[in-house]
């Protein structure tokens, strides 16, 4: 496995996709070097593992690391030691799949709610909604296209960036507006979890005291675990939804809707 994931790192830290030669250095560096020769700690601690680790077979002991995988100690949130293929035997993989399965999982959420809203309201199927005369296209394609690649481009850059160098995109020369720097501040020390007014404009995960964002550890760690269990849920939604699509239902008519 070590041999087969160097490439693979080597690109991920190339200087092109880390920001320059810089930061390609600190992505080398021990952790400790990073912050100036000793390791500071986070704003608050995380639990590591759960005093019994869970399982997604219960009950079963035997199957060695098909059951009960040595390198998933249960501290990720929704970590139940399913991992057949051994995709995170890699420390650095499976920090980057975890990041991987946060990412598309938010995006298969919000894109289940529309699938059904844009139904719902519009009575159009969501994979013939973007063709239909009625529509609503108050943009071209080109236009659409260009301003999401543009956006999206925008937003994903930083926080490519960041994963390789986390709190780098906090800084005023990282954001196009000096005074929404602090809205990027990682609050919770948690990587894809900042927190802050920004991205928690309802406190779920902390409160707000004199206006001051102050991340709950234990809300967080509840609803991190809760998170990933809707996203999982939400992508195996979508693969349901591109198979009925591929007979052109859909999940209104499927429900009989």
């Amino acid at each position: 496995m070590a041999t087969t994931s160097a490439p693979v790192l080597n690109g991920l830290s190339s200087s092109f996709l880390t920001g320059g030669k810089k930061n390609q250095a600190l992505l080398g560096a021990p952790l400790a070097a990073r912050v100036g020769g000793a390791a500071t700690p986070k704003r608050f601690i995380v639990v590591a593992a759960a005093a019994a680790k869970k399982s997604w077979l219960p009950g079963v002991r035997a199957g060695g690391n098909l059951v009960d995988p040595e390198w998933l100690d249960g501290s990720l949130p929704g970590d139940y030691g399913f991992d057949p293929l051994g995709l995170g035997k890699d420390p650095a993989f499976l920090k980057w799949y975890r990041e991987a399965e946060l990412i598309h999982g938010r995006w298969a959420m919000t894109a289940v709610v529309g699938i059904f809203v844009g139904q719902a309201w519009s009575g159009i199927p969501w994979f013939e909604a973007g063709a239909d005369p009625g529509a609503i296209a108050p943009f071209s394609f080109g236009s659409l296209l260009g301003t999401q690649l543009l956006l999206m481009g925008w937003v994903e850059s930083k926080r490519w960036v960041d994963f390789f160098d986390p709190d780098s995109q906090s800084v005023e020369w990282a954001t196009p507006w000096s005074k929404t720097a602090e809205n990027f501040v990682n609050f919770t020390g948690e990587q894809g979890y900042p927190g802050g007014k920004f991205f928690d404009p309802l406190s779920l995960a902390g409160t707000l005291k004199d206006g001051v964002y102050i991340p709950d550890t234990e809300k967080l760690e509840r609803l991190k675990v809760a998170e990933i269990k809707h996203a999982r849920l939400a992508m195996l939604a979508m693969l349901i939804f591109y198979f009925e699509a591929g007979q052109g239902k859909t999940p209104l008519g499927a429900l009989g809707l």
